[in-house]
């Protein structure tokens, strides 16, 4: 098309990493990082997955190290449970912790439980009123409670059932479908988690901060949710945009329409992308990109399968669940980000009891550098020092495995790297 802007896939990657957060080094500093560091990243990225698999550290901790470095943990549990509250859980993509301005807006999907909630939660309202109704008056005259309290409570009166089974994750009773109900519409919110990762419900007006309320209509609402989409992509398709939020429906490509028409997003020519593409209007191009850093599985870089395929060239799978004769790559896989490129995927586990953090394999990937195995070793060695294990074992699975294990012992042996105090991530 005549006179739109064009980027090489290079220029790409590198203004998706800064829409991240992750196009430069982690700034050293002399002490730990704040709540403000905190806040800024939580402001870059607007939301930060949740999951409670836990084999390495919960996923909504892992975003903010690969962008802060080692950093007291008690930062996010402050932030999402004291008064006014940075963050918020809602659905997102997928459960998440929100600012309060994207709570706001997510109204929207609040207000479509009956066709965005999916089954048991969808169906109590009609199915089981009066656990509803019963379990909105428990809440409303306790401050805060679990699922677990809420159904003790209900048993006690005669109102639900004893449940079957040992499975409380996944064998959800009627008290707790009737709060997942409740939390869905905004009715209640997440004052905070147990230390056993339960979340403890409370009526919302005594949870939400006031930049969290408020009416916003429709079209508001899915317009400020894809453009958080697209400015924290910085660049790329409508896929990815409303992937970040889950966002679906006719009212996505009108409201794509509308922040193109606005000039908030400019089509552009991405080398080698077949899609209409969009960079946002605040996104940063820069000329080199210098990170070095691991990324969850759940990091919001890694989301959106196909789009870090087309501009890192990495297939990546989640494998799992995955039966492990058939794992490729490993049970819990990291990439290795470093400079523009993803250079190495590591399987991580942290043995807490052994004290090791456990390299499970290591592989490279064809952008593999020479520097990639002893900037590996010091992410990891960084990443250890976070979870308060003191040692790093290496096994022999994974061409990168022997070059890895050698450069560790040689951190090890020089006094490893200067970034690799902090507190303990879990």
């Amino acid at each position: 098309m005549e006179g739109m802007d064009t980027m090489s896939l290079a220029q790409a990657r590198r203004t998706a990493l800064a829409a991240q957060g992750l196009h430069r080094p982690r700034r050293v500093r002399a002490g730990q990082p704040t709540m403000r560091d905190l806040q800024r990243v939580v402001d870059t990225v607007g939301l930060l997955q949740i999951d409670s698999v836990q084999v390495l550290a919960r996923a909504h901790l892992m975003p903010l190290f690969s962008r802060l470095g080692p950093y007291d943990t008690g930062l996010l549990e402050r932030a999402s449970r004291r008064a006014p509250r940075r963050v918020l859980e809602a659905w997102a993509h997928e459960a998440s912790y929100v600012t309060p301005e994207v709570y706001r807006l997510l109204a929207w999907r609040r207000a479509r439980v009956a066709t965005d909630a999916w089954g048991s939660i969808r169906s109590v309202a009609t199915s089981h009123p009066e656990v509803v109704r019963v379990v909105r008056e428990v809440i409303a005259a306790h401050e805060g409670l679990t699922a677990a309290e809420v159904h003790e409570l209900l048993l006690a009166d005669g109102v639900v059932e004893a449940r079957q089974g040992e499975n409380w994750g996944w064998n959800w009773s009627v008290a707790k479908q009737a709060l997942e109900y409740l939390f869905f519409t905004g009715e209640v919110a997440a004052a905070r988690r147990t230390t056993t990762f339960e979340r403890v419900y409370d009526l919302a007006d005594r949870v939400l901060p006031a930049s969290a309320r408020g009416d916003v209509d429709d079209d508001e609402a899915v317009r400020g949710l894809l453009e958080l989409g697209a400015r924290a992509h910085g660049v790329g398709t409508l896929r990815c945009f409303k992937d970040y939020v889950r966002l679906r429906g006719t009212v996505v490509r009108t409201a794509m329409e509308e922040l193109v028409d606005g000039g908030v997003l400019r089509r552009v020519d991405v080398h080698g992308w077949d899609e209409a593409t969009y960079v946002h209007a605040s996104a940063v191009r820069p000329r080199s990109a210098g990170a070095a850093t691991l990324l969850s599985p759940f990091d919001p870089l890694v989301f959106e399968r196909t789009r870090l395929e087309r501009l890192f060239g990495l297939r990546y799978r989640l494998e799992i669940y995955v039966p492990a004769a058939q794992r490729v790559h490993g049970y819990y896989v990291l990439p290795f980000l470093e400079g523009d490129r993803v250079t190495a995927r590591v399987d991580l586990k942290a043995d807490r009891r052994a004290g090791v953090l456990r390299v499970e394999s290591a592989h490279s990937e064809p952008f593999t550098r020479t520097t990639t195995a002893l900037a590996l070793a010091r992410e990891l060695q960084v990443l250890a020092g976070w979870l308060g294990l003191p040692e790093v074992l290496v096994s022999g699975r994974g061409d990168l495995a022997g070059p890895l294990g050698k450069s560790l012992e040689e951190t090890f042996a020089t006094g490893g790297d200067p970034r690799s105090g902090g507190a303990d991530g879990d």
